[in-house]
């Protein structure tokens, strides 16, 4: 067993902390001519034939007739190989990485020194002072657009939600839009006058949206036209747009120090930035919070369950055909699948208390067709994760007290102790580290799961991280992502799974790390507890 688990955290040790570093780029000449350039991938044999091939990622999807960036060549077709010091990757935002040869810079927003002519091939140098300014102007440009348009949207969101509530309380109120005057007029219904200024803020929010995001494109197309133009293997220019660079590096050319930050850097996109190119690439950091926010969540609801529960059991309850199912129905609990959870947090929690919420405080999103608490949320997917877990944790619980000696019960009755204080201040904390042992199994456990929260609330994507500045700033009921799901969705979702075998890995490392810190920093409070309550009972 523990060779197997050695052997399973080797390979996703391996796989995952070489998805960084910058490999080395091949150029090929095979037998018919034709050139290629790109990283070695790995090497296979054809049982059939005893021939083996070769895998290069070779990027340029966008100019791939098929939109591929993994290419299989076969090893006898292979004339020629070499690595050239002058071959640059693009990381790109959108198709995926450019592999080829810098020749030019070009563009009006580029400094003098880097848009030359093309009779001699752009330096580095100039490449990375383009990107500087072309940066800058978006920094200086299009991010104050972006942050005007994100006020507008909280806006217009305010705004549809004061409009719906009115509608509804209207609708509520009767078909009425007036009543009779003193002189046999008729007074203005002020519903109407209220909905028809809310109209015209949103026509007004939404002009104005309009025409920041017209903004915004143009900007962004006159910023497309500084380029960078490329050449591949085969000879042929590409112009690459500066703002879909990310970063570009010189494998080839690159010494050991300058791989470690290259590396540190692709590490410190991981964990704060957000996902991009269908999660193949960019950060984690929204599927992170969501698996922290997630197993907190959790463990709030299981752990004073489970543990309250496992002391009625143990200490209060008596023996009875009764108390004898409750155990059974425990034990049975900790074998049903998850996704049995999953059904089960759908309707009763999504459907029934979310459902019966949304009636009670937001009965107008309900007439509207767009529930708050009636679909799928984080807090759900805890709870439903909550549910899974507390047996483990009564379980742990009930096993923990039933290993205390009974002579220190009947010692604290004697001496004058109630029932109450007796389970207070001596069985409940000599019992802490085995509810510390169940509580560890049940965070371990919901960590790794996946199942109930495909049908409970978790996304591929999501545009809002369930805590931000926006009051009440905890919003439990927005959708979120997982780490665990993540790699589901890569690694059968995907709609290029050879390039998301790396992140697939990564993922899977990191889930890894997430559990084993806060597993053991568990372990390290129960084995402190332990030792103090130990030495107190000697």
């Amino acid at each position: 067993m523990l060779s197997l688990v050695a052997v399973l955290l080797g390979v996703v040790l391996v796989e995952g902390l070489a998805a960084f570093w910058p490999a080395n780029l091949w150029e090929i000449t095979l037998a018919d001519g034709s050139k290629l350039l790109g990283q070695r991938v790995r090497r296979q044999r054809n049982p059939d034939t005893h021939q083996w091939s070769v895998q290069f990622k070779t990027g340029n999807r966008d100019q791939d007739p098929q939109r591929q960036d993994y290419h299989w060549v076969k090893a006898g077709s292979i004339r020629q190989s070499s690595r050239p010091c002058d071959a640059y990757v693009l990381e790109r935002s959108e198709n995926g990485d450019f592999y080829g040869y810098l020749q030019a810079v070009q563009g009006a927003d580029c400094p003098p020194a880097a848009a030359e002519a093309e009779s001699s091939p752009a330096s580095p140098e100039q490449l990375s002072a383009a990107l500087g300014a072309v940066r800058q102007k978006m920094a200086a440009e299009i991010a104050p657009i972006a942050a005007e348009l994100f006020g507008l949207s909280n806006q217009l969101q305010t705004a549809r939600d004061q409009l719906t509530r009115l509608r509804y309380r209207r609708r509520q109120a009767g078909p009425e839009t007036g009543s009779a005057g003193v002189a046999g007029g008729t007074v203005a219904d002020p519903m109407a006058k209220k909905i028809e200024q809310l109209e015209a803020r949103l026509d007004d929010l939404r002009r104005q949206s309009d025409e920041l995001v017209r903004q915004q494109q143009q900007r962004l197309a006159q910023l497309r036209r500084n380029v960078a133009v490329m050449q591949t293997a085969a000879g042929r220019k590409a112009s690459v747009a500066l703002v879909d660079i990310v970063r570009f590096y010189n494998p080839n050319a690159m010494g050991l120090a300058a791989k470690c930050r290259h590396y540190l850097a692709k590490v410190g996109e991981l964990l704060w930035d957000n996902p991009r190119e269908s999660n193949t690439e960019g950060g984690l950091f929204p599927a992170i919070f969501g698996t922290v926010m997630l197993i907190f969540l959790m463990s709030a609801t299981c752990f004073p369950l489970g543990v309250l529960a496992g002391i009625y059991l143990g200490e209060y309850s008596q023996d009875g055909v009764l108390v004898r199912i409750v155990r059974i129905a425990v034990n049975n609990l900790a074998g049903i699948p998850s996704i049995v959870y999953g059904i089960f947090g759908l309707g009763f929690f999504v459907y029934g208390i979310g459902g019966r919420l949304d009636q009670w405080l937001f009965p107008e999103r309900v007439a509207a067709g767009t529930p708050t608490f009636g679909t799928g949320g984080i807090l759900w997917a805890s709870l439903t994760l909550g549910l899974l877990t507390v047996p483990v944790v009564i379980v742990a619980t009930e096993e923990a007290l039933r290993a205390i000696p009974g002579s220190i019960r009947e010692g604290s009755l004697a001496l004058g102790a109630t029932k109450f204080q007796t389970l207070v201040r001596l069985l409940v904390p000599m019992a802490s580290p085995g509810m510390m042992t169940g509580f560890i199994l049940a965070m371990a456990r919901a960590a790794g799961e996946v199942a109930p929260l495909m049908i409970t609330g978790v996304v591929k994507l999501a545009p809002q991280l369930p805590v931000d500045g926006r009051y009440p700033f905890f919003h439990l009921d927005r959708k979120f992502m997982h780490l665990g799901f993540h790699i589901y969705d890569l690694a059968f979702q995907s709609p290029n799974v050879e390039a998301a075998m790396p992140m697939v890995y990564v993922t899977t490392l990191l889930l890894l790390l997430i559990v084993l810190a806060m597993t053991g920093t568990a372990i390290l409070l129960r084995n402190r507890m332990r030792k103090r309550y130990y030495l107190r009972t000697l």
